[in-house]
């Protein structure tokens, strides 16, 4: 097998997949073989099977005229669970980074926890749950959400900043290191700015976008302020940032069915121990570790982590 810093010499440049994956080294080592075997039974030539200089967690496969389809099979039957990468270049540091917040940046849904202190988390988080494994239209449930949180004291929103929102493992390094590496950071929520600003400026995001609730009189008034942001504007996000970058390359984290579209459209969308429609339609997953798989996965060893 070559070594995995590049694609060997007599390669080319066309037809090569790039599949990188995290998991742990004893499982790695002992099904490596038969990793090889599975995609090659495919039609494709493994070019090479070898860990990343630098950062031996991380195994790269080369493989010509492989379908990333069925690489992630081999991938999931022979190394889960595992965290990983499947692209058609060899992975560079993104210029444009759009995360989603709840779930994936933060370990909680912000609207199931002021549904807790409404008294109704159960009958929010049930529709949250549908809506992210892409059952319900987000829109009409984050309407219906809405409502149920009316007359719900603004206070309850500093209270659950708190009480109950705490940071996703890894977060602060992944948008650190990232911003050290000259990529732009924004983080895109179908969630509220309420939650959203304080966690974005937290975490050290340079844009926040998402919606808003309505307050009067100190109170929820079961409503939002302006349009919904949604699947259509997480991808718009995305894909502007990109073009005002001159077409930089991208990365995007995100956790459900409302990531989709953002995730589908960016150079490397890693889907954050996800719901399964997001994980399927992403090119990565993170199934095992914390977000600093992510860097990993892109190939930034530990010493240049900020």
């Amino acid at each position: 097998m070559s070594a995995s810093g590049g694609l060997p010499a007599d390669s080319g440049d066309s037809n090569v997949l790039i599949a990188r994956v995290i998991a742990e080294p004893a499982v790695l080592s002992a099904h490596l073989d038969a990793a090889v075997h599975a995609i090659e039974a495919q039609g494709a030539k493994v070019l090479g099977a070898d860990s990343l200089p630098g950062l031996d967690t991380v195994l790269q496969f080369m493989a010509q005229d492989a379908d990333p389809v069925a690489v992630r099979g081999v991938i999931d039957r022979h190394f889960s669970s595992s965290d990983h990468l499947i692209v058609d270049h060899l992975p560079q540091v993104p210029g444009v980074f759009v995360s989603d917040m709840d779930s994936t940046m933060i370990g909680q849904e912000c609207i199931d926890e002021l549904g807790d202190f409404a008294g109704i988390k159960d009958q929010i988080a049930a529709i949250t749950e549908r809506a992210m494994q892409g059952e319900l239209d987000f829109a009409e449930a984050l309407g219906e959400r809405v409502r149920l949180l009316g007359g719900l004291g603004e206070d309850a929103i500093q209270q659950c900043l708190d009480q109950r929102i705490t940071d996703m493992p890894g977060a602060r390094t992944l948008v650190a290191t990232l911003k050290a590496h000259g990529c732009e950071t924004v983080l895109v929520t179908g969630g509220f700015h309420q939650f959203a600003d304080p966690v974005g400026e937290r975490l050290g995001f340079e844009r926040v976008v998402g919606n808003r609730l309505a307050v009067s009189h100190g109170k929820l008034t079961g409503g939002l302020i302006g349009d919904i942001v949604d699947s259509a504007v997480k991808e718009a996000v995305l894909r502007g940032a990109v073009e005002a970058r001159g077409g930089a390359a991208s990365l995007a984290t995100g956790d459900g069915a409302n990531d989709i579209p953002m995730l589908v459209a960016a150079s490397y969308g890693l889907a954050y121990h996800a719901k399964p429609k997001a994980r399927a339609a992403a090119n990565g997953a993170i199934d095992r570790g914390d977000l600093t798989d992510v860097l990993r996965l892109l190939g930034i060893p530990e010493g240049e982590w900020a």
